[in-house]
């Protein structure tokens, strides 16, 4: 399955086996954001049957939502603790079996439970441990990488919007919610081929049968995780599940403002697309296909944008480019508020899709570059539940102004501006931070004490093997370190 891993020294492999991971990761990524939002397809069947507005059934893709984003530091822990694959392969049952019970649900709340919390739960857990197995395969292609996942997105959501329309025709949306249960057990085989970079061949030995170089306590690994050897003579560092230190990075916590601003509007313009287009006059199947052109532009501009930022005179600027995007996506929604017309619907689905796929691309090559490969799954966990608070007030507070207004044009100007504010805050704020960089004192005693500072975290990180269902250390660039093997006894590694 696949060439082996880098050996000690070397970066990711930026291909190989990588590609399967990659492919796998654009599959996980495209059920995890599309899928949410494929689900509104279903929302006016659910509100005649349960007699419901449509406040009370967009919770269903809130919950679904603030579920993949809620549960993102539970995510981090579990992947730091068993691995990526068996995290991945339960998430995968977890989605499927969470619509599969939500087809026999008598009630909203159950609906919430089963689709909402289960099958987000599910979701979650397939999609974070994808994008650390993918930053542990690619680095130097790393942001085309994140590109061409993040397109899993606008395909599955094209393709998603439509089918659930011809589902809803033809079993109804009981029948449509148990075929999209057996179709989310693709995760499983996503998760099945996350195999984690190889080691490299055996290192010598010498005289006395012990490895050339090898310090008491190493680590060593094989498929099935992380081992250690017999009891090292001294105390190990343990490796913490969830590194919260991380949020006294400011660079952290300007993306983590920013992402906060932008979930609060982002998602509201294309959950509720579907039913503004049917309550201005536009057939069922039309206002469905409104998904679709949204899908296909995203489809170009995700790749496109990704391919771009590795660009090497643009890739330091990534964080800038992030924020011109979301100024473009706020300005789209803004521009578009009082769009009724067939036709100035598609014009707005055209820009929102080239702008919210270029946001897609960039969102979390911005985070990898700023707090680096080792401290991403924490990192990225912390995002995910901030996310998941925007995400809870965002689109039911939208759907709430909706049935009291009777009016979407508020709704537009409302996520327009939140995007628009997030882009600028982005901008604004590393500017500030870049300059306070600049004017920081500079003398021997402060060289020192950054020098200090800066290496203080990689004995940790190469000492302590990563639990991230790696078979060797992360080197201080992020990338996986061959492993050392030993054929003599082992006893399983402690996760902390």
């Amino acid at each position: 399955m696949g060439a082996g891993g880098p050996r000690r020294g070397e970066g990711p492999p930026d291909g190989g086996w990588g590609w399967v991971v990659l492919g796998a990761c654009f599959v996980v990524t495209g059920f995890a954001y599309g899928f949410p939002k494929a689900v509104s397809v279903f929302f006016r069947a659910l509100m005649r049957d349960f007699g419901a507005g449509y406040s009370d059934t967009a919770w269903v893709s809130s919950i679904m939502l603030a579920m993949l984003y809620g549960t993102g530091p539970v995510s981090s822990i579990l992947v730091t603790r068993f691995g990526c694959r068996p995290v991945m392969l339960v998430g995968g049952l977890l989605a499927s079996a969470g619509m599969i019970l939500a087809s026999f649900a008598t009630r909203l709340l159950e609906l919430y439970l089963t689709a909402g919390v289960l099958t987000g739960l599910g979701l979650a857990l397939n999609f974070q441990p994808s994008l650390i197995m993918l930053g542990l395969y690619f680095e130097r292609r790393r942001p085309l990488a994140n590109g061409l996942a993040a397109a899993g997105s606008p395909v599955f959501l094209s393709a998603l919007s439509p089918l659930g329309q011809q589902l809803l025709e033809r079993f109804g949306w009981r029948g449509g919610f148990l075929l999209l249960g057996g179709l989310l057990l693709h995760c499983c085989a996503c998760g099945a081929v996350m195999r984690p970079p190889g080691p490299g061949p055996r290192p010598r030995r010498d005289s006395a049968g012990d490895r050339a170089g090898d310090a008491p306590g190493e680590a060593e690994a094989d498929g099935a995780g992380l081992q250690l050897r017999e009891a090292p003579p001294r105390a190990r560092p343990r490796r913490r599940l969830l590194d919260v230190a991380v949020c006294t990075d400011r660079a952290f916590a300007v993306y983590a403002v920013t992402k906060f601003l932008m979930a609060l509007g982002l998602f509201v313009p294309a959950i509720l697309l579907v039913n503004y287009a049917k309550d201005a006059g536009v057939p069922d199947t039309d206002a469905a296909f409104l998904l679709s052109i949204v899908g296909f532009v995203d489809i170009v501009a995700r790749p496109a944008c990704g391919a771009l930022a590795g660009l090497a005179r643009l890739r330091p600027h990534v964080p800038y480019l992030f924020s011109l995007a979301l100024l473009a996506n706020g300005l789209t929604d803004l521009s578009s508020a009082r769009a009724r017309s067939y036709g100035a619907l598609v014009a707005f689905c055209v820009a929102f899709g080239l702008s919210y796929g270029m946001v897609g691309a960039l969102q979390f090559e911005v985070l990898m570059a700023a707090v680096g490969a080792p401290r991403f799954p924490s990192a990225l966990g912390l995002v995910l539940l901030l996310e998941a608070v925007a995400v809870l007030i965002g689109p039911p507070s939208a759907g709430r102004l909706v049935d009291a207004l009777k009016n979407y044009e508020v709704i537009f100007y409302l996520a327009g501006s939140e995007v628009a504010l997030a882009g600028v805050f982005m901008a604004v704020a590393t500017n500030c931070c870049l300059r306070c960089a600049k004017a920081a004192p500079s003398g021997p005693g402060t060289e020192d004490a950054e020098a200090e500072g800066d290496s203080e975290p990689l004995p940790a990180v190469e000492e302590e093997p990563s639990n991230l269902e790696t078979p060797g250390e992360l080197s201080p660039r992020g990338g996986p370190m061959e492993p050392e093997v030993e054929a003599g006894p082992r006893l399983a590694a402690e996760s902390v």
